[in-house]
């Protein structure tokens, strides 16, 4: 895998020396292949102590990933495929997908009202639910 900055948006970039890479053989059936080949990749970042991010996105980093970044390390692992130096690819994918959606910004909503004619054909539809209901009871008894 090369080593190039992981780009994060048009926020920020984490240098290659700050990610932390860890192999080991991956879980499940494969026979010799999965037993001796470290296939599995584990990718963590520490978000905490990053030069590549500002105060403010830290902040607003770490409140969004909540316990998915415990200590402020931020930790992705891939073992889908037998192949590390794709599961290299795939790791690299997931971080920066996890940090480009946790620092998105939510879009501004705007308060909106039920229009009059929304209101109205509610009430409508209760009046004839209501009176349908009232068909079905029993007869009361006159006396």
């Amino acid at each position: 895998m090369a080593a190039h900055p992981l780009r994060v948006g048009e926020w920020f970039a984490i240098p290659p020396d700050e990610l932390q890479w860890r192999f080991d053989t991956s879980g499940g059936p494969g026979g010799q292949h999965a037993n001796r080949s470290a296939t599995r990749v584990e990718l963590w970042w520490d978000a905490a102590a990053s030069p590549a991010l500002g105060d403010e996105l830290r902040s607003r980093l770490l409140a969004r990933l909540g316990p998915r970044a415990a200590g402020g390390i931020v930790t992705v692992s891939a073992a889908d495929t037998r192949s590390q130096w794709r599961n290299r690819a795939m790791a690299r994918r997931r971080l920066e997908e996890m940090l480009r959606e946790a620092l998105r910004e939510d879009p501004v909503r705007f308060a909106t009202r039920v229009t009059t004619g929304a209101r109205r054909r509610r009430a409508e539809s209760k009046r004839r639910r209501s009176a349908l209901k009232r068909l079905r009871r029993p007869p009361e008894e006159e006396e």
